[in-house]
């Protein structure tokens, strides 16, 4: 008997630096509040789109043209998305994938980021910045989820790969990259604390 896999979808971990990440992130974190503190249209737009948090999604999401640190950020970035690439076999026909979009997003207790994608773009990706013990992860979605036609649930002790939803951790200074048509969300912030990411966007048209 043979079994194949096919379809697979594939997300990518890493730590995004060998040495350093410590320092870095104190760095972006003070970066992060502070453009919260500043961003007065921002916080208009989260209390709209964001309830109880901070995005700089709907005001500043180009954060890569206009701060040398997450300029740094996106140099860190270049390597693993380069992997990323060989690791799906895409073909970019000599183009080259580009940063089009970074924003920040602070979460704290009780905010909830819900079950989305990254429309006009081809990958997408987290890096964590400030992570408390106990604040959520990041939960992807089986992209066949609506033609599971009459599908007895998995078994309790089955593989992650075969189960309708798939959890990573938030770890600081870990950073995870995939497909832009992946769904995804973090669920309730439980912990009486911030949780601190940066989210980008790269196109290759």
């Amino acid at each position: 008997m043979t079994l194949h896999k096919l379809f697979p979808t594939i997300v990518y971990s890493a730590a995004l630096q060998r040495a350093g990440a410590a320092a870095f992130n104190r760095q972006l974190l003070k970066e992060c509040r502070q453009l919260r503190h500043d961003d007065a249209a921002g916080r208009r737009w989260s209390t709209k789109n964001y309830p109880g948090g901070y995005t700089s999604y709907g005001s500043v999401h180009w954060l890569q043209r206009i701060s040398p640190t997450f300029k740094t950020l996106q140099r860190k970035l270049e390597r693993h998305v380069k992997a990323f690439a060989d690791a799906v076999e895409w073909d970019l026909e000599g183009r080259e994938l580009k940063m089009t979009d970074c924003w920040i997003n602070i979460m704290p207790k009780h905010v909830v980021h819900g079950l989305h994608l990254h429309p006009l773009s081809t990958l997408s990706g987290t890096y964590y910045v400030h992570v408390p013990a106990g604040t959520p992860g990041i939960k992807f979605e089986d992209p066949r989820l609506d033609r599971f036609m009459a599908a007895p649930p998995r078994k309790s002790t089955a593989r992650r790969e075969t189960l309708p939803w798939g959890t990573f951790p938030a770890v600081p200074g870990q950073l995870l990259l995939f497909e832009s048509w992946l769904r995804h969300e973090v669920v309730p912030n439980r912990i009486d604390a911030e949780r601190v990411s940066v989210s980008f966007n790269y196109n290759w048209f």
